[in-house]
């Protein structure tokens, strides 16, 4: 394994901004690309979005579920390149009271609302790039067996039985709610109403007898389950909220409904007098995708990983596990939770007229740029704000210019006439910087570039396993700016091919510059797949060079040949990414639908 040194940045006051600080070893350019030696690359996964309700349209929440999602197993199908190793799937839940009552206050019936609307699901996907392998819909015959069989296996094991449920129910939530959860506040006329404590939406007094699920019972293996797997649940703020839920009592659960006030949905095997409860119907989906109930489910349900928001976390982390649980199957592998997103600082909501058009989106600011958008500065914590001015100053910043311009200055015909990968001079740019000789170019800061670029995979795919999206392109984004100034540094524009003492550092400068592209363009396949495919292209990368196992960095550096060195350039592709600001009748402060 070589070494190379290390260097610190320090103020521009001192005689060297650059001082040593330690040694450290880089790894061998040959070695897994991602730092590590991983016995699960080979293992499926299998990723889900939650099944998204057809009761309006869809917003920017959920294309930010889809896109996350999609990112995750983007990056996965670059480290596990075969297409049986990834599954991913998204949807529309197409039952429920709400869904009733919309098709009726549309004058539809449920059928023809669950159409349009999963519909325009479907549009915005294929429109927003998203790979999934499988689209399901509630109302598909292969999910009504998967439901009904799931019910038999809960009541064969005496989990399911028959008693009078009082209590709230939220239409709005499709929720049942304890005392303690629900409030009172102003209604329309004056009156205090009762609402819901967490999502303030309206809830109604329910008597009636229904199937009930023993969920009391699962109190303590639910409690084993998360303390036993610190990161089931992410980010961990979440994980900790779901045990202080299972601190509280964890009454059984009603798990239908009276036909006669909810028809539109699956019945009750062996008893059409009750429908089966929304969630319990919408949260099997995960296990119609994969076959259930044949046999070929269960070589994929241990490699799940469900993407949801923060509204639904108990629903994913209490109720489906415990139901899991309670037909002889495991909890999911993993349970990402993100927050939601702002606009100018407001919750998006009809009344406000502040529900922002992700299709509009798309359109004005490219797929891509909207995908980069979302990801970058989406923190799933938190809440993140979106604003028409913020999209423009990010994107033009970071793909425009930064990476957009890095790529053009590499591949401009007055600097890169030949249009080829230029020779790397290992005596101009040698592994140590203790041998840098007479003709010896390179500074502190260039090795400080190599450095960060080299272990750069291996840090964006932590990002990744660790659920930070939006810390994989600050990483990306960082190593970029780091390469503008490498190039900047060292000007190759004032540099002359004809001249023998700048030919060779002239080349090896480009060599530096286009290696780092050819990591920024693999990295960002999961989040901007055809701006990230259109600089590969630039570069003259093949479609079977594009892989996290191919993606070996600098190797002339580390003494070993390079494949693309002499080699040509693809051919022009115009502007990588355009400049958003020459547009400005595109800023708003709001896209309504």
């Amino acid at each position: 394994m070589l070494r190379i040194s290390a260097f610190r940045l320090l103020g521009r006051t001192g005689a060297s901004r650059l001082s040593l600080l330690e040694d450290f070893s880089l790894r061998h350019y040959s070695s897994d690309p991602l730092g590590v030696r991983d016995d699960t690359r080979d293992a499926r996964a299998y990723f889900t979005t939650p099944i998204f309700y057809v009761n309006a349209a869809p917003h920017i929440g959920h294309l930010y579920s889809a896109l996350l999602a999609d990112a995750l197993c983007r990056h996965h199908r670059l480290r596990v390149p075969s297409a049986a190793a990834t599954r991913f799937s998204t949807g529309t839940d197409e039952h429920g009271l709400k869904i009733q009552q919309a098709a009726a206050a549309a004058g539809l019936a449920p059928s023809e609302l669950c159409d349009r609307v999963s519909a325009q699901f479907q549009q915005l996907f294929r429109e927003a790039d998203i790979s999934s392998t499988d689209f399901i819909r509630t109302t598909e015959a292969r999910h009504r067996i998967a439901v009904q069989h799931f019910w038999g296996v809960l009541k064969a094991r005496g989990l399911l039985y028959k008693g009078l449920y009082e209590g709230w129910y939220c239409a709005s939530d499709e929720c049942f709610l304890p005392e303690a959860k629900v409030t009172r506040q102003p209604g329309p006329s004056g009156d205090l109403c009762p609402v819901s404590l967490e999502s303030g939406h309206p809830v109604s007094w329910t008597k009636e007898e229904n199937y009930i699920f023993r969920l009391s019972q699962f109190r303590e293996p639910l409690q084993r389950w998360l303390r036993g797997d610190p990161q089931a649940i992410t980010p961990e703020p979440f994980h900790h909220a779901v045990l202080q839920w299972l601190e509280e009592e964890l009454p059984d659960l009603s798990v239908s409904r009276r036909s006669s006030h909810l028809h539109w949905g699956i019945p009750v095997p062996g008893d059409d007098s009750q429908t089966i409860y929304v969630w319990l119907d919408a949260l099997v989906n995960y296990l119609t995708v994969i076959g259930y109930p044949n046999p070929e489910f269960k070589s994929w349900w241990p490699t799940t990983s469900h993407i949801i928001g923060k509204d639904i976390l108990k629903f994913h982390a209490i109720y489906w596990p415990a139901l899991l649980l309670g037909a002889g199957m495991s909890p999911p592998h993993r349970i990402y939770v993100h927050s939601h997103w702002t606009v100018c600082g407001q919750k998006m909501s009809k009344s406000l007229g502040n529900v922002v058009d992700p299709r509009t989106c798309l359109d004005r600011y490219t797929v891509d740029g909207f995908r980069y958008f979302l990801l970058r500065q989406g923190v799933p914590n938190w809440d993140c704000d979106y604003y028409g001015e913020k999209v423009v100053k990010l994107l033009d910043s970071e793909l425009a210019f930064a990476l957009g311009g890095l790529l053009n200055r590499c591949t401009a015909n007055r600097i890169n006439p030949s249009g080829t990968y230029p020779a790397f001079c290992t005596t101009c740019f040698p592994s140590e910087p203790g041998l840098v000789g007479p003709t010896g170019r390179a500074q502190a800061e260039d090795y400080a570039l190599v450095s960060a670029v080299a272990t750069l995979p291996k840090q964006v795919a932590d990002h990744y396993d660790n659920f930070q999206i939006y810390k994989a392109l600050e990483a990306v984004s960082s190593c970029v700016r780091q390469t503008n100034g490498f190039v900047q540094r060292h000007a190759p524009w004032k540099l002359n091919w004809e001249s023998p003492v700048d030919a060779p550092w002239l080349g090896t400068v480009l060599h530096v510059a286009l290696e780092c592209l050819r990591v920024f363009g693999t990295l960002l396949q999961p989040v901007t797949p055809s701006l990230a495919d259109k600089l590969l292209s630039r570069l003259g990368v093949s479609a079977t060079e594009r892989g996290l196992g191919e993606l070996h960095f600098l190797p002339r550096f580390y003494g070993h040949p390079c494949p693309f060195e002499g080699r040509r350039l693809g051919p022009e592709t115009g502007v990588l990414f355009p400049r958003l600001d020459q547009s400005r009748a595109w800023l708003v402060k709001a896209h309504k639908t």
